[in-house]
């Protein structure tokens, strides 16, 4: 399949995970990427990996907590390639488990300034070329934990994502009107490095999930990376707000 022939796409939080799997789906389809994150190393293996399968993608260094920096990436993007037609803002953080009360400021601040804020000022320059251009399509990362499910000690992240959930709904009704489509994808746990809990194995993950999930099993990258694309696409021309929750069962 090659639906995002000649289109730009531009994947947030692309270094690992989910966000790389992202990035390298849509280059398989014929995008060019742009490969965003704080860090040069890991968006540069991104690229690497994207481009020895032959697709074209470049890295740019952002912080999406700085408005700044957000505008440079999108005036960037559309230096490099013509265009921005898909944005999927991923970057996320989460900063350990601890029980609601025993919350430090400073890591609830840094969950919120990144999750959702970094969420949200994206979208801002992300909708500021897209509303002059034609229009676009954006993806949003929340997670199945906040509107979908809650669990112990995770407030911080938990507020954050459906915090994320709620923004995405209240954006693709704003700005439906100037053709930018919006959806969110909800995943739960799956193949990437945020769904190990401190000093597990993938192994020791997988036989937790037995239990865990009714599937049985976490999520694949792909597996989630394909409803983003799903999104991102034609075929899904009239869904609008819809956030996709992709947790093996976990929040049914």
């Amino acid at each position: 399949m090659n639906r995002f022939t000649g289109k730009t796409v531009l994947v947030t939080g692309a270094g690992s995970g989910l966000g790389r799997a992202i990035a390298i789906a849509f280059a398989s389809e014929g995008a060019s990427v742009v490969a965003a994150g704080r860090t040069a190393a890991p968006l540069d293996e991104t690229v690497g990996l994207i481009e020895a399968a032959g697709g074209t993608a470049a890295a740019i260094t952002t912080d999406v907590t700085d408005s700044a920096q957000l505008r440079n990436l999108v005036r960037s993007t559309v230096d490099r390639f013509g265009s921005l037609d898909v944005a999927v803002n991923n970057a996320g953080t989460f900063r350990g488990a601890v029980r609601a009360g025993d919350i430090e400021e400073e890591d609830w601040d840094a969950v919120l300034r990144t999750n959702v804020t970094g969420v949200w000022l994206a979208m801002k320059h992300e909708m500021a070329h897209m509303k002059d251009n034609g229009g676009g399509v954006i993806v949003n990362i929340s997670a199945n934990l906040g509107a979908h499910r809650r669990i112990p000690n995770a407030a911080a992240y938990i507020t954050s994502k459906a915090a994320v959930s709620a923004l995405t709904r209240a954006a693709a009704l704003d700005h439906i009107h100037q053709n930018i489509r919006i959806n969110a994808v909800s995943p739960g746990a799956s193949d990437a490095p945020m769904s190990l809990r401190p000093g597990e194995t993938t192994a020791d993950r997988a036989e937790r999930m037995k239990t865990e999930n009714p599937l049985g099993r976490v999520a694949e990258a792909e597996e989630v990376a394909a409803a983003v694309l799903y999104l991102a696409s034609p075929s899904a021309g009239s869904v609008v707000g819809a956030d996709l929750v992709i947790d093996s069962g976990a929040s049914a």
